[in-house]
Formats: C-alpha cells, sequence, structure tokens
C-alpha cells in the first residue's frame, strides 16, 4: 500500500479537495483505495457523503487504539474507496497524545493493520503543523503540497519544507515529496500566472504538469457528498485531477 499525505499548514489551499478527487481518480484506475481523515474539520468525510455526527467510531479511536482501525472504515457506495472518518472530536486528540510514548507513530501502527488490503492510502492532513499532521508525514511514503495560485504561495512553503526536513531525518527517513501540486489556477490573472512561473522556476523537479483550475464544478460537488469526477467528469476540473491521477500512476 502506498500512502501519500496532502499536507500544507494554510488552510483553503484546495488540500481536501485534491484528497478526495484523487481517491477517486485511482478509485477509477482500478485502485483500492483508503482516505483516511486526520482533519477535525471532517471535510474529506463529509465529501463521500459521510455524516460524521452519526459514526459510533472513528480515526480518533484508532490514534489511541490501532485496532480499532477496521472498526472505523467505511466501505462507501463507490466501488474500490473505503474511508476513514474523521470527526470533530479528533481535536481534542493533539492534546491527549501529548503524554503518550511514540506519540508520532499512532496512525502508523493503525494503517499497518490494513497495510494488504489496499493499493493506496490517500491521507487529508489539517491546516497545521501539529502532533496530527505530524502523524500523517510519519505514516506515509511521501507528501503532496497543493499550493494555491497567489501572490504569498512561497512564503509558507519555506516552513513546510523545512518541517518535513526535520521528519525526514528524525522520524521517517524514506519521507520523499512526490510533489507540489498548483491549484486555483485562473489564466484570466496575470499574478497568478507569474506565480506559476515563478514556483515552476524555484522547484523544476517536484511541480506536477497538472494545474488544478478554478472552478464552479469543483466548488460545487462537496454539497452532493461526491467528488468533482463523479459528480460532473467532463468539467475542466474532473479532467485535471484525472491528469493527475495519471502523473501520480506513472510516478509508482
Amino acid at each position: 500500500m502506498k500512502k501519500i499525505a496532502l499536507c500544507n499548514q494554510k488552510g483553503g489551499v484546495g488540500k481536501t479537495t485534491t484528497a478526495v478527487n484523487l481517491t477517486a481518480g485511482l478509485s477509477l484506475a482500478e485502485k483500492n483505495v483508503l482516505l483516511a481523515d486526520i482533519d477535525p474539520q471532517a471535510n474529506a468525510t463529509s465529501g463521500f457523503g459521510i455524516d460524521y455526527k452519526n459514526l459510533k467510531i472513528s480515526i480518533y479511536d484508532c490514534l489511541s487504539s490501532a485496532s480499532n482501525i477496521k472498526d472505523a472504515i467505511i466501505k462507501t457506495k463507490w466501488p474500490r474507496i473505503a474511508v476513514l472518518p474523521s470527526t470533530p472530536d479528533l481535536a481534542g486528540a493533539e492534546i491527549e497524545l501529548i503524554g503518550e510514548k511514540n506519540r508520532e507513530f499512532c496512525l502508523s501502527r493503525a494503517l499497518q493493520l490494513v497495510e494488504n488490503e489496499y493499493d493506496y492510502c490517500i491521507v487529508d492532513c489539517p491546516p497545521s503543523l501539529g502532533l496530527l499532521t505530524i502523524n500523517g508525514l510519519v505514516a506515509c511514503d511521501s507528501v503532496i503540497v497543493p499550493i494555491q495560485c497567489e501572490y504569498y504561495a512561497l512564503e509558507g512553503l519555506e516552513k513546510l519544507l523545512k518541517t518535513l526536513k526535520m521528519i525526514k531525518n528524525n522520524l521517517n527517513k524514506h519521507l520523499y515529496i512526490e510533489g507540489l501540486l498548483l491549484t486555483m489556477f485562473d489564466a484570466r490573472l496575470n499574478l497568478t500566472k507569474d506565480v506559476v512561473e515563478d514556483i515552476q522556476r524555484h522547484f523544476p523537479d517536484v511541480v506536477f504538469k497538472t494545474v488544478i483550475p478554478r472552478s464552479v464544478r469543483i466548488a460545487e460537488s462537496p454539497s452532493y457528498g461526491k467528488s468533482v469526477i463523479h459528480y460532473r467528469i467532463s468539467s475542466s476540473g474532473a479532467q485535471a485531477y484525472l491528469n493527475l491521477t495519471r502523473e501520480i500512476l506513472n510516478h509508482a
């Protein structure tokens, strides 16, 4: 099972949207995919139509006891897609885990128990560099960093890259950057084009060729509890995420 974290400490950069749509794209490529939602906002969970208010068991229970994972995973109505759901309770886990021994490895221990059941696990991290995100990065093989095409995009990136380096040196020596993903691209804005060129110049080897456009269909799809790929596959947003999926499959 290849495990990929979606990570950026900035909110609103398309992280959860990418987690949901990459999961959908990989399932269409006939891969069995587990989406692990470790964000207390639980948007990736509701992104596949799961109501976290009705859950008796969630990822929160797996961090304290890894063996809960098989009971927590929910099979969705789409073939090959399963979700390890989150709830707002997870916000308390950051504090509760502080006293735990090997607290950075809680998610890793849980995912090891289902290692042979899926081809991919996509981990949606919270928009912070706290203990939950560190658990996500320690558990994964690689990380995708979504970056919004805006003026301040590069600012937060340096801090994140420093954190990734620290985790690689101390906790997960196999972690590598799958790619930087440019999101919310608006071709009408010169600034957007400048940001894209700037990032491609700074990081020529790790930027995905696929750029995710700003799209009404992408924005609408979560309210239907669907990925944009399941909601409107012909849309520019869905096609972009299918292209991203192809790039990731070619990395494998």
